[in-house]
């Protein structure tokens, strides 16, 4: 049974306005329509914004009739136009960084503001194979008829070269080097042979690639030099101070807690600074003072943690509290993004929580709380 096109179009519109997490297209469609339409910059061929609009979508700022861009990266403004200018070019972009430097957040709402759709992705992992890069087969139609167009299923990658658009390859360094150099030819020659059929896709104007991968991962599946040479690598560093990151944890818990029908974030973000002091001085060895040095525990205690952390909390304060943020909601959260190793790095969040917490002034509940759960 066909569905008629007009329910067919209704349920996938019921399914955005739904969905728990919208692709960035439809989360943010007011700002890019509004982008577009104030937009008077040149455009590469089939993007949907000029690059300077891409880079203002992705920074914020204030349009001409007074539409608010919210920011979606919070970070120097040049790495931003080295990646959008990347993307304008016949090179393919690497975003690298340690983990939770918005690496994949990025790469979404570049491909949302350039082509209109950041769902043409290859997820990374051990067990990607060559298919999920260059295109696969319907066995069934394969064994029935033979190797046809009919028959070829074929991968994102593909799609976007066909379209003119932007593929997206998460977490590069996880594939398996002889899959990730599938890409050296997509990218050298943009074109993709399929020797089955004796044909080949040739990319269309407008199609590039995001990757992104984990500077922890170096030697997981090191690149091939000739693979490196194909990408502009635009490192995403960790933010610069503890201001900007209390204000991306802040957006990103706001945004996430909206969907979840949580509490504001404004009433709890002395919490979210507290948390943000604590991820910051445990990864840097030494308190903000300066004046005492820490050993760092093994995990990453990256910004996409607190905000794990925070979003938590939230939902403890709103389900089993009177939905105001508090030391009690973060102090369980904190513990297991502290404690991955639970001999070495126990035994380091105790020392700092004696040594520093303990005589923070303004910290007692914290660290009644922190100590509470850590008992």
């Amino acid at each position: 049974m066909t569905l008629p096109e007009t329910t067919t179009a209704a349920a996938a519109h019921a399914s955005r306005e739904t969905a728990l997490r919208p692709h960035a297209e439809d989360a943010f469609a007011h700002e890019l329509a509004a982008l577009a339409a104030a937009d008077d910059r040149p455009r590469p061929t089939r993007w949907r914004l000029s690059p300077w609009a891409v880079a203002t979508y992705l920074l914020g700022g204030t349009l001409p009739d007074g539409t608010v861009i919210t920011p979606k990266y919070v970070g120097p403004r040049r790495i931003v136009e080295v990646a959008v200018t990347t993307l304008a070019t016949d090179r393919a972009l690497l975003l690298l960084g340690v983990p939770g430097t918005a690496k994949t957040w990025v790469s979404e709402h570049l491909a949302a503001a350039v082509s209109g759709d950041s769902t043409l992705l290859v997820q990374g992992t051990a067990g990607t194979p060559e298919e999920a890069i260059r295109y696969g087969w319907n066995y069934a139609r394969l064994l029935a008829h033979g190797p046809s167009r009919d028959a070829l299923v074929p991968s994102p990658v593909m799609r976007a070269m066909a379209s003119g658009m932007t593929a997206r390859v998460e977490e590069l360094t996880r594939i398996p080097a002889d899959v990730q150099d599938t890409l050296i030819t997509i990218l050298s020659e943009k074109t993709l042979p399929i020797p089955e059929l004796g044909e080949e896709v040739q990319a269309v104007g407008g199609f590039n690639l995001i990757a992104t991968a984990n500077d922890r991962d170096r030697g997981v599946n090191e690149l091939s030099s000739a693979l490196r040479r194909r990408f502009n690598t635009v490192v995403l560093p960790l933010p610069a101070t503890p201001e900007a990151e209390v204000d991306i944890v802040a957006r990103r818990v706001d945004q996430i807690g909206r969907s979840l029908d949580l509490p504001a974030v404004p009433e709890g973000v002395d919490e979210i600074r507290r948390v943000v002091t604590v991820f910051r001085e445990l990864r840097d060895g030494v308190t903000t003072d300066g004046r005492t040095k820490l050993k760092s525990p093994s995990g990453t205690l990256s910004t996409a943690e607190a905000i794990s952390v925070v979003t938590g909390g939230l939902a403890l304060a709103a389900h089993f509290g009177d939905g105001v943020l508090r030391s009690a909601d973060v102090a369980a959260g904190l513990l297991g993004a502290v404690i991955r190793d639970p001999a070495a790095d126990r035994v380091i969040w105790q020392e700092y929580l004696e040594t520093v917490v303990r005589e923070r002034d303004g910290w007692k509940d914290f660290y009644r709380a922190c100590r509470e759960v850590s008992a």
